[in-house]
């Protein structure tokens, strides 16, 4: 197909992508309702046809849309396309996890202050859970999941959090290097990020280890390990992510993919980057430290 002119704007052929998308996400939702209700054995064969399919069809659909953009398929017009989407999609993430913070919040601040007998909580403290005490970090009146102690927040966090802000310096130069024209500096840097993502996924699962075997803090451990593993746990998920996003552009930069004037894919993954490093701040200040 030929290159698109100025004004017009890119109409994609028949693809056999989104379909196929439609029946991965059913057989993993389908299989994912299936563990959840102790069905196992079929909810398993379920579940992983449809991580294989929606792992093929990721692949498949981006690998074609880079081959597209490639063959200059693509203008100016698409290309705000594209960045309007990614920025719909990070807006989306954001709301995602404003909505765990919410959770931690409202625990914290109003459902355990109001099982201590704060305000009109005094009934119910005096009557269903005397001699409770509002402390967080906390696993409820009923202790549910056993004693546990928490994660200090000097110690890896603060790794962690230090290794996210260079991960965040050396992307942002490699861009700079995108920009001049230095390859073998974007390739470098690009590398140099992936090599500080991974080294965040190993120290948190090190950190996650260290909880479950050591100091009895599981996503059993009440309120508070619920809360602590589902904002840390799909932060590494996005971490997980984003690395993954991070080696395909580093390789799509090694094979000369990106100009200085024509690098989309690759900002789209700094923006995502940078977001999981914002997003780890305040993870670090209201999980660790406060």
């Amino acid at each position: 197909m030929a290159a698109q002119s100025a004004g017009g704007y890119y109409v994609p052929h028949g693809s056999v992508w989104p379909i196929l998308g439609s029946v991965a996400l059913f057989f993993l939702l389908g299989g994912a309702a299936s563990l959840i209700n102790d069905d196992s054995g079929p909810g398993m064969i379920k579940f992983l046809i449809g991580l294989s399919l929606l792992l093929v069809m990721l692949f498949g659909w981006f690998g074609t849309v880079i081959k597209e953009s490639v063959r200059g398929m693509y203008n100016a017009q698409v290309d705000v396309s594209f960045r309007l989407g990614m920025v719909w999609f990070i807006f989306s993430e954001v709301m995602f996890f404003a909505a765990f913070f919410g959770a931690l919040f409202y625990a914290r601040h109003y459902s355990v202050p109001w099982l201590g007998g704060e305000g009109d909580g005094f009934a119910t403290n005096a009557l269903l859970h005397p001699g409770y005490e509002a402390v967080w970090p906390t696993n409820g009146p009923a202790q549910v999941g056993g004693p546990f102690e928490t994660i200090p927040a000097w110690g890896l966090p603060l790794l962690n959090t230090l290794i996210l802000l260079t991960s965040g310096l050396t992307i942002t130069l490699a861009h700079w290097a995108l920009k001049v024209g230095k390859r073998g500096a974007l390739v470098g840097w690009m590398w140099a990020t992936v090599a500080l993502g991974c080294l965040f996924l190993y120290f948190q699962g090190t950190e996650y280890v260290h909880a479950y075997q050591e100091l009895g803090l599981t996503l059993g451990s009440g309120v508070y390990g619920s809360t602590f593993f589902m904002l840390t746990g799909f932060h590494g998920m996005h971490v997980t992510l984003g690395t993954i996003m991070l080696i395909v552009i580093s390789l799509r930069c090694m094979s000369g993919h990106f100009s200085k004037n024509q690098h989309f894919g690759f900002e789209a993954v700094a923006w995502y980057w940078h977001f999981v490093d914002v997003v780890w701040l305040g993870l670090f200040v209201f999980v660790y430290v406060l």
